[in-house]
């Protein structure tokens, strides 16, 4: 692994009070063990806006879709009705994207189904892992809608399932170890 991640290179290379929102993101949350579900579903829901835009976009926007999609409330998400799409669709804090939140609406409902076989999302994923990222995306592709390699390696690496959201030469790279990310850990079959 690099010493630097793109990412972190980028992000130690800002001057102060520049971009804010990316360097308390990966200075506070990329690479970091999430600790339930819904944070997790949340991840998901803003690497699948992202696409096509970009990062810092999402991440200025990131409480406009925490209060949009009641707080990544899976349960009450996979509940939204057509009036909830319709104010999803004139909420102009969120990105309006008609597929975007369809897919946020239908991996809900998907994600409830695992919940229900797996006990979590988070016991869904650990079942899996480890796998690369060609199988993750190959089995992301076949659970849910609208994730392709990028948001499903993004996704992965900013949850702490894939190793590479930062270098060792990042100094915030010990403080995402002490998180116990998956992709550092034994898997025990």
């Amino acid at each position: 692994m690099n010493s630097l991640t793109k990412y972190c290179h980028y992000v130690l290379s800002l001057e102060k009070d520049q971009d804010p929102e990316n360097k308390i993101y990966h200075d506070t949350e990329y690479g970091f063990t999430l600790k339930s579900d819904d944070e997790l579903f949340g991840r998901l829901i803003l690497e699948i806006n992202q696409a096509g835009l970009s990062w810092t976009t999402i991440l200025r926007k990131k409480e406009n879709f925490r209060k949009a999609y009641k707080d990544f409330s899976i349960k009450k998400i996979s509940k939204f009705s057509e009036k909830d799409f319709d104010r999803l669709m004139n909420d102009a804090g969120i990105i309006r994207n008609r597929l975007k939140i369809n897919a946020a609406i239908h991996n809900a409902n998907v994600i409830t189904s695992l919940q229900k076989e797996f006990g979590s999302f988070q016991d869904w994923l650990h079942f899996h892992h480890p796998k690369s990222l060609e199988e993750w995306t190959k089995l992301f592709k076949k659970t849910f809608v609208f994730v392709g390699g990028e948001i499903v390696n993004e996704f992965l690496m900013s949850t702490g399932y894939l190793e590479g959201a930062h270098g060792p030469g990042c100094p915030i790279y010990k403080k995402a170890l002490k998180s116990k990310p998956a992709w550092n850990s034994k898997k025990k079959k």
